[in-house]
């Protein structure tokens, strides 16, 4: 079995530690699943004996609404990684550019699709962010671009008008664009890239409810797309039935009972984050500022950072596998003031 390299892997860390442990690696909602979500869930489970709505009609025409696009333009997954390995399917690129670090699972599923990928380097000394060295690194060979904003793990939003830019330059190539937007509800307000769409049909947006709603565990996920062609090849190019009964039901509950949790969550993120970056760098750490509900740090030195947290009952995330990145990066979540806390009391005894 191959390792895991993920965060939110709890189940290790117990066994490692012989008990409950903190989870700082997975950077979700801090306030966690709206209570309406889980009940809606729950009386969803009691009524799963049939097969689940294969279309996802109810569930996508409250995305439509949410989001301001037409039903078809809708795609719902198994959270937004089965998307992306559909994508990555439906495509079968030749050659496709990813930035580094970032998501793996975007390189992960060109991979398995047999596609050569090319990475463009984000720096340090710029926050990793990404500039307009990207317009350059599309090149004439370029069938399929993956970005994140804000960016994971480095937390860092792509300007809107380098990533338009770059829906343009995809576009004059026959390139499609495929804009990871999951993370984007708690980094900053507004509809992201999707005034764009019909301008541009070879942009691709990914969302989730695991991030935003904290629901991780019932796994949903959704792309946007004006190409309703894509979104068929994407649909046909995985099992029937990908989301269940229970997750279609707290999909709807997010949307229709309280669709401004992620608002609440922004609010309570600008006051939470930046003390915890404060207590990060206060503790000699190469913390990078970011916009999101988690923050990247370089504990120089530490590849064994992870080990003796969880000695201390502390899960984080080591980001030893990102390209672009080395055995002493680590990324946290930004959660509660106690959680914070104890975070940064963990990390002051074992540096």
């Amino acid at each position: 079995m191959l390792p895991y390299t993920h965060g939110g892997d709890v189940l290790t860390a117990q066994a490692r530690y012989g008990g409950p442990v903190l989870d700082c690696s997975a950077n979700l909602n801090p306030l966690g699943m709206p209570p309406q979500v889980g009940e809606a869930a729950a009386r969803a489970a009691a009524q799963a004996a049939p097969y689940p709505d294969p279309l996802c009609r109810e569930l996508r025409a409250a995305i439509a609404a949410h989001d301001g696009v037409a039903p078809e333009r809708v795609l719902c997954g198994s959270g937004a990684a089965e998307l992306i390995f559909r994508l990555a399917f439906a495509l079968r690129p030749r050659w496709a550019l990813v930035t580094a670090p970032t998501f793996s699972e975007y390189e992960g599923a060109l991979s398995a699709a047999g596609c050569a990928v090319t990475r463009h380097l984000l720096r340090r000394e710029r926050n990793f962010d990404v500039d307009e060295g990207l317009l350059e690194a599309i090149g004439p060979d370029t069938e399929l671009v993956f970005l994140c904003t804000p960016n994971n793990p480095t937390g860092r939003l792509i300007d809107q008008e380098l990533l338009l830019a770059a829906a343009e330059k995809c576009r004059g190539l026959g390139a499609v664009l495929a804009v990871d937007e999951c993370f984007l509800p708690l980094a900053c307000g507004g509809p992201g890239l999707v005034p764009w769409l019909e301008e541009y049909p070879n942009l691709l947006l990914l969302r989730a409810f695991t991030k935003s709603y904290a629901m991780a565990g019932l796994r949903l996920g959704y792309a946007l797309c004006a190409d309703t062609a894509l979104l068929e090849r994407m649909s046909a190019g995985g099992p029937p039935w990908s989301v269940s009964t229970p997750a279609q039901a707290a999909g709807l509950a997010a949307l229709t009972q309280c669709p401004h949790w992620p608002e609440k969550a922004r609010a309570f993120l600008e006051g939470e984050r930046p003390a915890l970056a404060e207590g990060l760098s206060a503790l000699g750490l190469d913390v990078v500022p970011g916009q999101a509900n988690y923050l990247l740090f370089r504990a120089a030195g530490a590849a064994d950072l992870k080990e003796k947290m969880v000695a201390q009952g502390v899960l984080i995330r080591s980001c030893a596998n990102y390209h672009g990145l080395g055995e002493d990066w680590y990324r946290v979540c930004v959660g509660q003031a106690e959680q914070n806390r104890r975070l940064l009391a963990a990390l002051r005894e074992v540096l």
